[in-house]
């Protein structure tokens, strides 16, 4: 029996649609938290719904013999608060700021044993800060002190992953100027799951009022850039959290800057800086951060 014509051309159809068409990941918003005592509690951020990775900000003294200290604002802090936000599918992130003081490799592979111990999903600790909850990873937030052994504490703590399970996301959050002094060395490992660039306080790679080049040029640079996997939009929620500029208001944001990098393969989503003066900054770009599910490449 003869197959109708029309049926014969269904599946070249098929196979030239799938081939014009491609399907994007969802992107997502990150922040910070712990940076002051009137920004609420941990739970009560997650419970917002704008957020899908929250720092807890930051573990300073670290490297160097130092002993390291939970700084978060006289926050109280505790392990039902983090299982409550990893059960909203939000993954929480130990976050390093501080000053650097890693003195040498050894030194870097004795801080990756005390993170994993402490807050991750070691077991050889009896003190653990924040009690039996696991963290998801650590964000390095580091802008001061020495930039000597990041790339081998970031390469310590990747070694706690396997093929057969991601134990340890990292993240990190340098400004937007090409080499970040601090980190650069550490992103070109390539452990990076997120790389979260401030792209504000820092005039030749940041918005200014009706002018988005500098923005657009430096987003370019970093999407290519050696190491990059996944590539997030820094931004301040507040002019006051910039004084240096880059503040973008969220219409702009929507309207012209988000369109430009939604069309990178790396874009991963927004990072807004910080959550103690996020007041309704994520809640107004959510809608627009991830990217449309269907791109079509041509008309059919």
């Amino acid at each position: 029996m003869a197959i109708p014509l029309q049926l014969l051309f269904l599946p070249i159809t098929f196979l030239l649609m799938t081939s014009l068409i491609r399907f994007s990941q969802a992107a997502g918003i990150a922040t910070y938290w712990g940076q002051t005592t009137s920004e609420g509690s941990l739970v009560d951020t997650c419970r917002k719904g704008t957020y899908d990775y929250v720092n807890i900000a930051f573990l300073i003294n670290y490297g160097g013999g130092q002993t390291p200290q939970l700084n978060i604002a006289g926050h109280s802090l505790n392990s039902s608060e983090i299982e409550t936000c990893q059960g909203l599918g939000i993954k929480v992130f130990l976050s390093l700021g501080g000053a650097a003081n890693l003195s040498s490799s050894d030194d870097a592979q004795q801080v990756a044993s005390y993170i994993w111990n402490e807050f991750l999903g070691g077991n050889e600790s009896d003190s653990r800060p924040l009690g039996n909850a696991v963290l998801d990873g650590v964000d390095f937030h580091i802008q001061a002190g020495k930039a000597d052994y990041l790339a081998d504490l970031v390469q310590a703590l990747s070694k706690y992953n396997t093929p057969e399970r991601k134990l340890v996301y990292l993240s990190a959050a340098p400004e937007c100027f090409i080499p970040d002094y601090f980190l650069d060395a550490a992103i070109k490992t390539g452990h990076f799951d997120y790389v979260w660039v401030e792209f504000f306080d820092n005039p030749p790679c940041e918005y200014t009022p009706g002018n988005t080049s500098a923005l657009f040029n430096s987003w370019d640079r970093w999407a290519s850039y050696t190491g990059i996997n996944t590539l997030f939009l820094g931004v301040p929620a507040d002019p006051a959290v910039s004084p240096s500029g880059g503040y973008i208001p969220p219409q702009v944001l929507i309207d012209e800057v988000l369109p430009f990098v939604q069309n990178y393969s790396s874009y991963g989503g927004v990072m807004v800086w910080d959550h103690a003066h996020d007041l309704n900054y994520s809640e107004t770009i959510r809608p627009y951060v991830s990217k449309s599910q269907i791109q079509y490449y041509a008309a059919i």
